[in-house]
């Protein structure tokens, strides 16, 4: 197996939260940002960590494409044209259309500065229809001479899920009695490399509704990791932020987006980290995480995708009116 491609400055820090972890009745040192949206590379976010690792196993094949998938907004989509760039490979993104449905703005400005082409397939009902998509992009531009390489859905997969082992351990050397680790569980890889490091006992995964059944997605990446079977039963999920579904406002979030950004002057996304925050309000307020027990919420990044989401730009405005 190659070595990780590195994109980034590591570790990302930790940083405590005091005035927001007293507002949710918690002790003033009992709860810290892992800022994974400081990775820098194309405007930062947890999928770097999978992506030094994808896009290295894509180098010791000899592409020179990378193809993924995602939905108009993805944040993957647009690290993976990140990190493209860098590399020096050709990125294509094949994303869910028709094109004129989805205005120019958030992720999809930066796709077009990092050089990225898009495919638009009209039509398109969820993960399984684009990844058949974007086989046959593949197939197609190697038909044409290309060589390129399909990145997974989110990054995840047990080869990027490495990356949130790392992460697992920079935790632990930064907390070493960390009890919870919170964290968005959208593809299932981060949330997977998180258990490996951290043990299924202290990751709670908050469902953003990009999958089905992600805890059983998330248990079987753990496992090809380990070599080890998980029951996805042994997974800590909260399935309670989902809402209306994936690219939905859950009214819920939007309170932990203002409630972070106004006690910490940190600004989250609507679909992960905005999710993973509601759910950790929730578990506070449920006794599942108590004052006194070290507590880390994953900050995955996502700020571009925010400012093209035209609902949150169109209900955070309400306040300014």
């Amino acid at each position: 197996m190659p070595e990780k491609l590195t994109l980034s400055v590591w570790p990302t820090p930790l940083e405590p939260v005091p005035r927001l972890a007293v507002a949710l009745g918690l002790g003033a040192g009992d709860l810290y940002l892992k800022r994974d949206d400081l990775t820098g590379l194309g405007g930062g976010g947890n999928k770097v960590r999978k992506l030094e690792w994808l896009v290295a196993d894509a180098l010791s094949r000899g592409a020179d494409t990378l193809v993924t998938t995602g939905g108009p907004q993805s944040n993957h989509a647009r690290l993976t044209a990140a990190a493209g760039a860098r590399a020096g490979l050709d990125v294509v993104l094949v994303l869910p259309g028709p094109a004129d449905a989805h205005p120019v703005a958030g992720n999809l400005v930066l796709d077009a500065l990092l050089g990225a082409r898009v495919t638009w397939v009209d039509g398109a009902a969820g993960a399984a229809d684009l990844t058949a998509a974007a086989e046959e992009t593949c197939a197609a531009l190697a038909g044409s001479g290309a060589r390129p390489y399909l990145v997974p859905f989110g990054g995840s997969s047990a080869l990027g899920a490495r990356g949130y082992q790392e992460a697992g351990r920079e935790v632990l050397a930064q907390l070493p009695d960390v009890r919870h680790m919170v964290t968005a569980l959208g593809s299932g890889g981060t949330m997977a490399g998180l258990v490996t490091a951290l043990g299924p006992e202290r990751v709670l995964g908050v469902d953003v509704g990009a999958l089905p059944d992600p805890a059983a997605t998330a248990a079987g990446f753990v496992g090809e990791l380990t070599g080890h079977e998980l029951p996805a039963g042994a997974l800590r999920v909260r399935r309670d932020q989902v809402g209306r579904g994936y690219a939905t406002l859950h009214p819920p979030v939007l309170d932990a987006v203002r409630l972070v950004a106004a006690s910490e002057g940190v600004v989250l996304d609507p679909v992960y980290t905005g999710r993973a925050a509601a759910g950790l309000f929730a578990a506070v307020r449920e006794g599942d995480i108590r004052p006194g027990e070290p507590t880390v919420l994953l900050h995955s990044g996502g700020l571009p995708g925010l400012l093209g989401h035209a609902e949150t730009v169109r209900r955070a405005g309400e306040a300014l009116a």
